[in-house]
């Protein structure tokens, strides 16, 4: 990486190139959609819910005026839904040079299951977009420099893939579903990564981590009465980052030109809280190339999405 901090006012021209974003209508996937816009990409903003996509759109274009940008309905809890969009992308014949993986659920306290059948922090965070990729893969091959980073987690960190207990029937404890589906993403991103090498593909597959971002995903997961909430409130100044800062490691793995295919990007700060974008290192259960692999294997026998040749 070249030296100094990097920042959004080094991303080169983005004109001409579509990026679509999970989760865009808040926090990180917002940010880097909005920077994204402001150099000139036209901009899917992938949404579950349309009223708040809309209002996304709306706060994006008063942003950056001028701005290409448009809404598409996207829910990645759902396979029908991913399989709808992802066709009807195809359809329109245009290439895909930009895929974030952002959208995600965080420490339900509950566990909740899919329209699938799958643990919802699972389903959602790694199994909805290991098809979504997949499926969109024919667009992205179409593009001349494709990227498809996945965002990932500190909370890997602790995270662990149980293959005989995937969905988390027994013994369910919201962290551990979290850690053990952002743990996913990261051994998703190097393996998608290895196999693009392997065919000496264009395509580059990073993850990232936004360290500990103040986003809406707090709310929306463990809530803000327990005491794990109330302290994160409590530490937030001092630990975290806003989510303008938590949306630099995604927007350098997308845009820089000293990003490399399975790089893991997230900031340079005291244990990787906050800081500027860098290239660091996720803990050793995230780089089991056996592991990766037979994730891999069995996302596609639950999803039921081949991912075709990456040539």
């Amino acid at each position: 990486m070249a030296a100094g901090k990097w920042t959004a006012k080094q991303i080169p021209s983005q004109a001409g190139k579509t990026a679509l974003i999970t989760g865009a209508n808040s926090g990180i996937g917002y940010q880097a959609a909005l920077e994204l816009a402001r150099h000139g990409a036209h901009v899917l903003l992938g949404c579950r819910n349309e009223a708040k996509g809309r209002a996304a759109l709306e706060r994006l274009l008063h942003e950056a005026p001028g701005a290409s940008a448009e809404v598409v309905q996207l829910d990645m809890a759902s396979l029908a839904s991913i399989r709808a969009f992802a066709a009807a992308f195809i359809g329109r014949r245009i290439a895909l040079d930009l895929l974030i993986n952002n959208a995600g659920v965080m420490a339900l306290p509950k566990r909740e299951l899919t329209e699938d059948g799958f643990e919802r922090q699972f389903g959602t965070n790694h199994l909805g977009h290991f098809a979504l990729t997949g499926l969109l893969l024919p667009a992205l091959l179409a593009a001349p420099a494709p990227r498809v980073v996945t965002v990932a987690s500190l909370a890997h960190r602790t995270g662990k893939i149980e293959f005989d207990n995937l969905q988390r029937e027994h013994g369910y404890e919201g962290w551990d579903a979290y850690n053990a589906s952002k743990l996913a993403n990261i051994l998703f991103a190097k393996e998608l990564d290895r196999r693009a090498r392997a065919a000496q593909s264009r395509l580059l597959s990073l993850a990232v981590h936004p360290g500990v971002s103040t986003t809406s995903i707090f709310e929306n997961g463990p809530g803000t009465g327990n005491l794990k909430a109330i302290m994160v409130k409590v530490l937030a100044p001092v630990m975290m980052q806003n989510d303008v800062a938590g949306a630099l490691p995604t927007l350098y793995a997308a845009t820089s030109a000293d990003a490399h295919g399975g790089e893991y990007i997230g900031p340079d700060g005291f244990q990787e809280l906050k800081g500027s974008p860098v290239v660091v290192q996720p803990r050793p259960q995230a780089l089991d190339v056996v592991v990766g692999e037979r994730l891999w294997k069995v996302s596609e026998e639950l999803t039921g999405v081949h991912y075709p040749a990456l040539s």
